[in-house]
């Protein structure tokens, strides 16, 4: 599979540049600094710029986003989405995954009950923005997966997590570690059974 990732120089989608590398697809990433994960093109420039991300698809069977927010710019998530779904619709492609995060949407019952207000306060505007982006792309009839993680960590993955759709009547931990939260997404891309979904992710 050809993947483009959008975000993919650092954090979880540098974690998924490699771990798709390593299984095999093609991996394209888009970097303002150059930087990405060995065995990996990039294309250099800011994701915000529909003419750059458009070089970046062109040809991908798929595109993941995990862009996170940028000091001093406004919903920097929602405004990349904005981009990568005007490129997708002048190449074609049709898959994308998006990382957004617990709380985004309906999902703050997923959460861990003492966990809920703090989010709302604390992230109030970070979650805004995946809400502006979540509204760009299932307004956008491609085929779409979110996956909303819960706290991320840069601690050794563990080779196993919990994912689950807003409907379940399970709840969430607290945290994963980005290269868990990086190989769940790698499953969710190669699975069109999550097409149209939410997922709930963490360890």
């Amino acid at each position: 599979m050809k993947i483009t990732i959008i975000g993919g120089s650092q954090g979880t989608g540098a974690h998924l540049a490699t771990l798709a590398h390593q299984a095999g697809h093609e991996v394209t990433t888009v970097s303002r600094s150059g930087v990405t994960p060995a065995g990996t093109r990039v294309v250099v420039g800011n994701a915000c710029d529909a003419s750059i991300v458009t070089e970046a698809i062109a040809g991908a069977d798929a595109v993941v986003v995990t862009v996170g927010g940028a000091k001093g710019v406004r919903n920097h998530r929602a405004a990349v989405t904005q981009a990568v779904v005007a490129a997708m619709a002048k190449t074609a492609t049709r898959r994308i995954v998006v990382q957004s995060s617990l709380g985004a949407g309906d999902s703050a019952k997923q959460l861990p009950a003492f966990l809920r207000p703090v989010m709302k306060v604390l992230l109030a505007k970070p979650l805004a923005d995946h809400n502006a982006q979540e509204t760009t792309v299932t307004s956008s009839g491609l085929d779409w997966t979110f996956v909303r993680p819960t706290g991320l960590t840069n601690k050794p993955a563990t080779g196993s997590w919990k994912a689950l759709e807003v409907t379940s009547k399970e709840r969430l931990g607290g945290s994963i570690p980005r290269a868990d939260l990086a190989a769940c997404l790698l499953e969710i891309l190669e699975d069109d059974s999550t097409i149209g979904k939410a997922m709930g992710v963490s360890a």
